[in-house]
């Protein structure tokens, strides 16, 4: 069990490192090619790191506390995964929602598609990974953390769809609608993870 908790927390460590190199090199980017689909992203990437800096602190705690206070723990960190989803499907949904309104067309950028292809590879892995060692814990928390990662998977797919489809066919609307369905998912699990809290 403790090579499992061990295995847990090396995941969250590879998710905030990950997330804060792809955050950084995402807005600087999306700065650069004005494109609100790629800092959005990058935005994304900083929720995820807050998420996985909460799983780091509610993991350490692991043989450190009674099995009651480290049952609390996990219910206020799955919380907090939880208001990280609603305030992640509230940002998507106000940007999708603006850019059709307003026509915001995304900036064809190589470094912003190289980003989210490299996350395609890396995301699922690592939910994979989450998923798999949270039930074996039974770590509702790094369930709902596993689920958080396959959101920032969905948002590399929106990605690259935003900018893959206006640069190759002109589709410029194909980034805000995957971000609005990828809100459909966010605010599920969001519930779903209070629910389990």
């Amino acid at each position: 069990m403790e090579k499992l908790y061990k295995k847990g927390l090396l995941l969250e460590y590879f998710t905030v490192g990950y997330n804060v190199v792809e955050a950084v090199v995402s807005i600087v980017f999306g700065h650069i090619a004005n494109s609100i689909a790629l800092i959005g992203f990058g935005l994304d990437s900083v929720v995820e790191s807050l998420s996985g800096m909460v799983l780091i602190w509610r993991l350490r705690q692991h043989g450190r506390i009674s099995e009651e206070k480290e049952e609390e723990i996990e219910k206020k960190a799955t919380k907090f995964v939880a208001i990280t989803f609603f305030v992640l499907g509230t940002y998507v949904f106000f940007q999708s929602v603006r850019k059709l309104i307003e026509k915001e067309i995304p900036d064809p950028s190589l470094p912003g598609i190289v980003i989210a292809v490299i996350s395609l590879f890396v995301m699922p892995v690592l939910a994979w990974q989450k998923l798999h060692v949270g039930k074996q814990i039974q770590s509702q928390a790094l369930i709902a953390d596993s689920k958080e990662t396959l959101a920032c998977l969905f948002l590399s797919v929106a990605l690259l769809l935003g900018l893959g489809s206006y640069y190759v066919f002109g589709f410029w609307q194909a980034d805000p609608m995957v971000g609005l369905v990828i809100v459909v998912f966010l605010f599920r699990e969001g519930r779903e993870a209070w629910q389990e809290a």
